[in-house]
Order: C-alpha cells, then sequence, then structure tokens
C-alpha cells in the first residue's frame, strides 16, 4: 500500500542506515547456515530487505507504511547471525521482529517460530501499540514483511488480477465487441475505466492488474516518487503531469477499448471528489492507500515534506485530521456507487477509519472478498508463491511450465502464467505468484523438489503464501467480512493454521496481529516450506501443502458454505461434525 511516511521511526535506529542499500540475498546452491532451512530464511529476510523490493529499507520497512522485517539493526543483525549457527534440530524463536531464544526441537520442526505485533484485547489499539514500539518492545510486522516472504509488488498481483476478473464479470456485460469491433470475453474489462489510490508495495499491482484484464485505470498517489517507481518496474504506464491530462488519456484509452494505466500526482481524498462533481464516466471504483493506520494516510492539506514531522508532532489531531480526508475520500466513493459506478474496499479498513471520520454511509460498499472472492476460499484456493533461491530466471521459467503442466485444464492459470511471464518485473531473488486451491498445491511443491533433486533446477525454491488465505486469517474487514455463520471475529482458525503447520513440517510459521487493516482488525498466520530436493522435504511438502489450503475448505465447511463442502466430500477432507 502507499501514502507511507518518508522517515525512519526512532526503533529502527542501531547500524547506520547506509547499511541497508548493500543487503542483498545470496544467490547459488552453497550455503553457509547448516540446514536449507535456516538458509532459506535468512536469504528470505534479507530480500524483504533488498532495495529493489523493500519501500524503504533503510528503516527496516519493506511495505505498508510501517511493516518491517526486523525490530531494529541490532535485532537483524542477531537473527541472520543465529540462523547461520542454528543446528538442524533447533528452532530459532522471534518476538516482533527480535530473536529471543534458540530451543532444541527435532529435524520435522519449522527452524524459525515468528509471533509479530499480538497484543491483549483490551491494549490493542494504535495509541497502546505505539507507545510499546516507541520502548522498543514490539513492531508491526504486516502480513509477509515480518514473516520473511513479500516478494514484492508482484506478491499480490495474482489476486489483485483474479479480483478485477471477477469484477468484469459480475458487469453483466453481453459480448457485444468493443469499439474496435472485437468479442469482448466476459472476464474481461475492455472499455471500462477503474479509478483508484495508493500505488506503493501494495497498491501498486493494480494499474498492472487492470491492464492484465484489458482495461483502462487512472490511480492516484500523493508520492510521485511511489508512480515512478511502479513505471520503471513495469507495473504502471505512465505518468500524467497534472489531472486533466490523466483523465484525457484514460478516457481515451476506455472509448477506444485499449488497456492503459495512468498515475497522477495528487490526495485522494480531493482528487476523487472532484472527479465525481466533473462527472466523468468512471466504472469501477476501489482504493489502497495505507488507511489501516492513519499516521500512514496524508490529511488533506499536508505536504509530503511535512508528513512525518507533524504525525510525530501530535499524533492524535494527526489521526483526526487523516479520519477526516478518509471521510472525504470514502464519501467519493458512495457518490461514484450512487451513479452506478462498481464500488468495493480492497481490504485496508478505509470504511471504519472513514467511519471514524464522522461518515456514516462509509460501509455502503462492501469489500471484495464477499463481493468477488470467497467462492474461490470456499475451494480452498488462495496465493501459492514460490522463490528460487539460486538468483536464476530461469529456475522460475522451468517452474512455470512445470505448474502448466499439472493443471493442463486450469485455462485460467495458464492465461495468469503467460502473462506474468511477459509482464511481471522481478524485484530482488526471482519468484512467481499463482492461485491453487486443496489438493493442488502439493502436486506444484513436491514437482518443484524433484526437479531441484534433479539438478534441473539450479537451486532450491522456498515456497509460501501471503495471508489473503482462507483458511489462515480471522479479518472481519477483508479475509472474513459477511461470513454466512456470522463468525467473522473468531481468531481460533488462523491460530490452528499455525499450529497444523508447525506439527506437518513448515520451514518457518507466523502468527502476526493488524496486517493490511490496522491494530484490533485482525490476527493472521503464515508458513512457508522449502524444497531442497531432499526425501524430507518432499514429506513436510506433502503434509504441508496439503494442510495448509485444507483449513480453508475446514473453516467454510463449518461456516455453512455448500461449495466447500462439495470439495470436502469430492477430495477426502474429514470434518468430524458435518
Amino acid at each position: 500500500m502507499t501514502d507511507t511516511l518518508d522517515s525512519a521511526p526512532a526503533a529502527a535506529a542501531g547500524t547506520p542506515a547506509s547499511v541497508a542499500s548493500v543487503i542483498c540475498a545470496p544467490r547459488g546452491a552453497t550455503r553457509t547456515a547448516k540446514s536449507w532451512g535456516a538458509e532459506a530464511a535468512k536469504r528470505m529476510l534479507m530480500n524483504n530487505l533488498d532495495p529493489e523490493v523493500a519501500e524503504r529499507p533503510d528503516d527496516l520497512v519493506v511495505y505498508g507504511g510501517t511493516g518491517r522485517a526486523a525490530r531494529s539493526w541490532a535485532a537483524y543483525e542477531a537473527i541472520v547471525r543465529t540462523l547461520d549457527e542454528l543446528e538442524p534440530d533447533e528452532t530459532l524463536l522471534v518476538q516482533s521482529g527480535k530473536p529471543v531464544g534458540v530451543f532444541r526441537t527435532h529435524e520435522w520442526a519449522p527452524r524459525v517460530l515468528i509471533a509479530n505485533s499480538n497484543l491483549v484485547g483490551d491494549w490493542a489499539t494504535w495509541p497502546e501499540f505505539r507507545r510499546l514500539e516507541d520502548l522498543g518492545l514490539t513492531m508491526y510486522g504486516q502480513m509477509t514483511a515480518g514473516s520473511w516472504i513479500y516478494i514484492g509488488t508482484q506478491g499480490i498481483l495474482q489476486g489483485t488480477y483474479e479480483t478485477f476478473a471477477a469484477v468484469a464479470r459480475s458487469l453483466g456485460r453481453t459480448s457485444t465487441g468493443s469499439a474496435t469491433g472485437s468479442t469482448i470475453p466476459a472476464d474481461d474489462l475492455r472499455g471500462t475505466l477503474t479509478l483508484t489510490a495508493g500505488c506503493g508495495g501494495m497498491g501498486g499491482a493494480q494499474p498492472l492488474a487492470v491492464t492484465m484484464n484489458g482495461g483502462a485505470v487512472l490511480i492516484v498517489d500523493v508520492d510521485r516518487t511511489r508512480l515512478d517507481r511502479r513505471v520503471a518496474h513495469g507495473y504502471l504506464d505512465e505518468v500524467a503531469d497534472d489531472l486533466d491530462a490523466a483523465v484525457a488519456r484514460v478516457t481515451a484509452a476506455r472509448d477506444a477499448g485499449e488497456a492503459l494505466s495512468v498515475g497522477v500526482e495528487g490526495n485522494a481524498a480531493e482528487i476523487f471528489p472532484e472527479l465525481l462533481a466533473r462527472g466523468i464516466r468512471i466504472d469501477i471504483v476501489t482504493d489502497q492507500t495505507s488507511a489501516h493506520d492513519p499516521l500512514s494516510y496524508l490529511p488533506i492539506g499536508t505536504a509530503v515534506a511535512d508528513w512525518q514531522a507533524d504525525a510525530a508532532r501530535d499524533p492524535e489531531d494527526f489521526t483526526r485530521r487523516a479520519r477526516e480526508s478518509m471521510a472525504a475520500h470514502v464519501r467519493a466513493m458512495v457518490g461514484f456507487q450512487d451513479a452506478g459506478a462498481a464500488v468495493f474496499d480492497y481490504g485496508n479498513s478505509i470504511r471504519r477509519e472513514a467511519e471514524l471520520g464522522g461518515y456514516d454511509r462509509a460501509f455502503s460498499f462492501p469489500g471484495f472478498v464477499p463481493a468477488y472472492i470467497r467462492p474461490l476460499f470456499a475451494e480452498g484456493k488462495g496465493p501459492f508463491r514460490w522463490v528460487a533461491l539460486s538468483g536464476d530466471p530461469e529456475d522460475i521459467a522451468k517452474t512455470d511450465r512445470a505448474v502448466a503442466e499439472l493443471f493442463p485444464e486450469d485455462a485460467a492459470l495458464h492465461r495468469w502464467l503467460q502473462k506474468a511471464g511477459e509482464q511481471v518485473h522481478f524485484e530482488g531473488l526471482p519468484a512467481r505468484i499463482c492461485w491453487l486451491g486443496y489438493q493442488e498445491r502439493h502436486l506444484a511443491g513436491l514437482r518443484f523438489n524433484e526437479m531441484v533433486a534433479s539438478g534441473e533446477l539450479s537451486g532450491p525454491v522456498v515456497i509460501g503464501r501471503d495471508h489473503l488465505d482462507a483458511g489462515s486469517v480471522a479479518s472481519p474487514y477483508r479475509e472474513t467480512e459477511s461470513m454466512a455463520d456470522g463468525s467473522d471475529a473468531i481468531a481460533d482458525w488462523p491460530l490452528l493454521n499455525a499450529l497444523l503447520n508447525t506439527a506437518s513440517g513448515a520451514s518457518w510459521v507466523s502468527i502476526h496481529h493488524g496486517g493490511g487493516v490496522g491494530i484490533g482488525r485482525s490476527i493472521h498466520a503464515g508458513q512457508v516450506c522449502v524444497a531442497d530436493g531432499t526425501a524430507l522435504a518432499a514429506e513436510k511438502l506433502a503434509r504441508v501443502l496439503v494442510n495448509d489450503p485444507g483449513t480453508g475448505v475446514m473453516r467454510h465447511v463449518d461456516a455453512g458454505y455448500d461449495r466447500a463442502r462439495e470439495v470436502a466430500a469430492e477430495r477426502g477432507l474429514t470434518v468430524p461434525m458435518w
């Protein structure tokens, strides 16, 4: 997400900031740690802080405004040192970015167990979190920042791509053809214009996701450098000099049925109302600013250069003004919906923040999960991401082909892999993501392990996922919004997911609080496995990559979703009381 503070929080101090500029994960098949589980964790931690990957590596911030990979430079160095020394039957415990203990376990146990930002209920507020953070006692781990499996903007790209494909299908357009006379498939956005905001590490996936689906998109960001970075990395086509030029470019592209993404510098809380007042025809509206943290959303009237100082000087007043601006932002989004646009929250808590800012219609539009993604979750489908520890892009090309061969009938997957191979710019270690479901992910994991063992790949592969997942999140404003049985806020499910992945042999497991929706609003769990070509890795992969998405099916069976019950019956999942 974007709209982030540009300066380092005090707690990130320790080693001089210039050290971060040279962090780059080792490549190749030679390790310095005593196991590939520990080596992979070290490389992925370092990859999170590669300047190609992280939004503000000098501050240890990976993405999301304040999502860090480690609590301080001293903690980072201690983690790296400990991972190199870790025995194959030992486990490192990391408490909110700080290594706190090493214990003897066994080779099936995770090499690292991570807990980030977790606070007891009554204390789970931003002011209390910041007080504890200022004391050096915790950090915000976001989702994949603090669990060391961030892969740059690509990490959320397919989920965003799948969402916009679902949006296209929901529009109910007939295939009557575009302005150019060609037929428009039901899941194509040709002839539509999307308006959104936030072009940082997460939100920066939006423009490419829209153009991959054939649409035109205008994206707003307060920070020109964010827009320029997305252009450099191939996620955004161009940046306009002003709003008039931007509108002219995207409306012309829409009318011609062309795919085009244009960025414009400005505050969404001002630009969205301006576009609504002008009567510009917008078909789809969403947002991925860092609204989950009011200090990471720039209020109207505050310059980017003054952002960090203003927030630090009076956090309460800054929060009040940020929420008032979010109220204006969301009021305009509701206005577009009233005018006929498809409008949805993309999981950043902006509706709740706008409500706190005084706007009583903030929840007039839905979140993207209940609106578009939940049917996939009921099948255990979700993000399956992998990283070539060799650093060789050809390893990703080979694994892309392997995945396509494993699932020859999945036309949507094939289309995605082709588009990703042609259009995705690697950031840091080469990586890929696709969405696979229950009883599918382990097939890919085992195939990768065989390719490592045979030498077809030039090094081990890390396999993980984002926390935009079917069974590992309790997030009432995002993944678990509007559950059929009303269980939106039940947090037992992600805890069970983490426990099961630990028991199943994941290489590292994490439990987080807050994520992309903010303190007090979610509990989520992550897992990562390593395919190093060994028989032990194959056994672990066969369990983790079945059990992990299986918790998503289980969770949706329990909530009463018919499709989840069908999948459980078809694929042999035991749910005792169903």
